[in-house]
């Protein structure tokens, strides 16, 4: 077959935006991979004899590089990730080495580091524009970041490391996503005394599907997560609990070894590259600049929120004791979401499940495209394109002078062959060009509580703020105008990069905001006043315990980038459960190992290792710059147009501190986010 019919065979090589997702199969990755990587060697063959060219368009050649193969890539992890089967695992797994290898020899090549450092040398570089010497600046520490100065066995050894980190991080997340499909348990329906109806009626209807009697329960979250908070059966909310913490640790599919592996993997990279550890390695160019700043910075918040957690404790068990007697056992981990929710109730009379009606996913999706309007001005509206699954939606994006900058897929509920969580991903990033403005794509994924016989998927109010997270992110990646593609959209520190996606929940418990959406699916009435009323009061209710619970999984990554010593005896998953025993209002099991499951840290080769904290230091970035939209008005377009002209369009063009304070006028107040989350009172 010529390569040109290659090309039209393989949907993955004849792309196009809108992408044949009906089209594209397995047996499409591996030979797509293969062939974007002998072109992607010749290309940098000749980007590395630019000097005898004389550089001409050397910088853009080196920014798109890798375009197709990133592409494909993204392409082919997501796809394992949304409907993954035994054939999509394969698939990943043969294009993770041959990748991995890759870019390792790219950012270890000789002669386009030679070629690079000439380059910087050049008149023509002395006299780029801001945008693109920042560009020069940043390649050429990613450069030396990535091990370009390493000569013989030292270039070897990271080559072997960096395909063995990217094989086993690959692994892990694939034990997660099966242990988590594999489980199942079916039982009566009086074991579910207390669970939501529509809860009960979506189990009955999944047993059902399956050929089976009763209500089939899962570990996805919107099974696990109201059973864990209603069910009045404490030795079912146990067993979930229990099965719960069996991911990852399962006999064929157990992590536990591979932590240690991966930490010991990423520690010696970071020694080879010149680095103390890897948290350092990692965080040089992201805004905390080192390890230690980052544990200075999670231990504050921890000493400064101590005090609001025990007194949360401490109420709580009082009201357990008061509910059941004096002589109540101490609450368990399956206990305390539960008896959290009747305090709650019995606190501030509001339930949950009170609000969930007036939350549609179609109407919270309408609602955050009218609130993206008024305040960024560009419009949403829902478009056609092939996708994965029925389910996937596909959405186009238009600037107030209704040009197209971006499209974006959604898929929003859980499967027994998707990952859990929630995220947003980009497939191509567009911005500027020549012939004027190239659109970007992305996609947004969740695993929400999904519709139910007649019953349309009614969300959470934080499954609504998950939506409108995920969204920010999308915004940042659709609204870029940075010329540069690996300065574009997202490619910002990870500490700066939550910044955009959670300044966009501050909407949700705005009044103004919720008129837009907030209305019963059966009768069309907003939200009544009292309940919203009840809902904003009982919005912090135990938030110290959630800020908690946040610094436990930030203060666990950095204490095991930082301070654990993988060749030591010491046991990394006994070190992480140490380090978590110190937040959480109950006793944790000796051989707790949630680390076994904690896919941000592990399940690629860097992801959030040793950069959890970046969620806390973004909240209070988010915290803080939403102040000036409540200030001036949470649907002032000035203010959104100051917000996209100074961050959500700005991408890495710039210093990230810089761009925070372009916005807001000044440095970040640290003490914003203990305010809002009512820790810290305003005297």
């Amino acid at each position: 077959m010529s390569p040109d019919a290659v090309m039209t065979a393989n949907p993955l090589l004849n792309l196009g935006f809108k992408i044949p997702f009906d089209r594209i199969r397995p047996e499409h990755a591996e030979p797509a991979v293969d062939t974007l990587l002998a072109a992607t060697r010749e290309n940098l063959e000749r980007l590395a004899a630019a000097p005898g060219r004389k550089f001409e368009a050397f910088m853009d050649d080196l920014d798109t590089l890798t375009d197709q193969l990133d592409t494909v890539s993204t392409i082919v992890s997501h796809l394992d990730g949304v409907v993954t089967s035994d054939a999509w695992k394969a698939a990943r797994k043969a294009i993770i080495p041959k990748v991995s290898e890759f870019r390792t020899l790219l950012s270890l090549h000789p002669g386009l580091w030679a070629a690079l450092k000439a380059y910087a040398a050049t008149p023509e570089a002395a006299a780029l524009d801001p945008v693109r010497a920042r560009h020069l600046k940043l390649t050429i520490d990613d450069f030396r970041r990535g091990g370009a100065d390493l000569q013989g066995a030292g270039r070897e050894r990271l080559t072997g490391l960096n395909t063995r980190l990217a094989e086993i991080t690959n692994e892990f997340g694939k034990n997660v996503l099966d242990a988590t499909a594999a489980y199942e348990l079916y039982v009566p329906t009086e074991r579910l005394a207390g669970v939501p109806v529509r809860v009960q009626d979506a189990t009955r209807r999944d047993a059902e599907e399956h050929g089976k009697e009763g209500h089939r329960l899962t570990l996805h979250y919107p099974v696990y997560g109201p059973v864990m908070t209603y069910a009045d059966d404490r030795d079912l909310r146990r067993e979930l609990w229990e099965a719960q913490q069996q991911v990852g640790r399962q006999e064929g599919r157990d992590n536990r070894p591979l932590v240690r592996e991966i930490l010991a993997l990423r520690r010696e990279k970071a020694q080879l590259l010149g680095f103390r550890n890897f948290a350092d390695y990692v965080l040089e160019d992201r805004m905390a600049g080192g390890g230690e700043v980052a544990l200075k910075f999670e231990r504050e918040l921890e000493g400064r929120t101590r005090a609001a957690f025990e007194q949360e404790n401490a109420e709580l068990a009082a009201f357990h004791r008061a509910q059941v007697g004096a002589d109540a056992p101490e609450l368990a981990a399956w206990d305390v979401s539960y008896w959290a929710e009747k305090q709650r109730q019995a606190k501030y009379d509001f339930d949950e499940e009170q609000v969930r009606p007036y939350f549609p996913l179609a109407s919270v999706l309408a609602g955050l495209f009218d609130i993206t309007t008024r305040v960024f001005g560009v419009t949403v509206t829902e478009a056609q394109a092939p996708g994965w699954h029925p389910e996937v939606r596909y959405y186009d994006i238009h600037d107030e002078a209704g040009v197209h900058v971006a499209s974006f897929y959604t898929d929003w509920f859980p499967r027994d062959t998707k990952r859990g969580g929630a995220w947003m991903n980009a497939f191509f990033t567009g911005g500027p060009r020549e012939g004027g403005v190239e659109p970007h794509l992305g996609l947004m994924c969740g695993n929400m509580t999904p519709p139910s016989g007649d019953t349309p998927a009614l969300l959470s109010i934080s499954e609504v703020e998950t939506v409108f997270h995920e969204f920010g992110h999308l915004l940042h990646h659709a609204l870029s105008r940075v010329p540069v593609r690996s300065l574009a959209g997202t490619n910002v520190a990870w500490d700066f990069v939550e910044l955009p996606s959670q300044i966009m929940e501050n909407w949700v418990m705005e009044r103004e905001a919720l008129d837009l959406f907030a209305r019963h699916y059966q009768t069309g009435e907003r939200l009544p006043e009292e309940l919203y009323a009840r809902m904003v009061a009982a919005r912090n209710y135990r938030s110290a315990n959630f800020s908690m619970r946040q610094y436990s999984f930030g203060l666990t990554d950095l204490t095991l980038h930082v301070e654990y010593d993988p060749d030591s005896d010491a046991d990394p998953i006994t070190v992480a459960r140490d380090v978590m025993a110190r937040f959480y209002p109950y006793a944790l099991p000796d051989d707790y190992a949630m680390i076994a499951s904690f896919g941000h840290l592990f399940s690629s080769p860097v992801g959030y290792g040793a950069g959890y904290y970046s969620y806390k230091w973004a909240e209070v970035l988010d915290a803080d710059a939403f102040t000036r939209f409540a200030r001036e008005g949470i649907f002032n377009r000035e203010t959104g147009r100051a917000f996209v002209d100074a961050v959500l369009s700005r991408g890495n063009s710039e210093d990230p501190a810089e761009l925070y304070r372009e916005f807001m006028g000044r440095d970040p107040d640290p003490d914003a986010l203990l305010r809002r989350s009512g820790i810290l009172v305003s005297s």
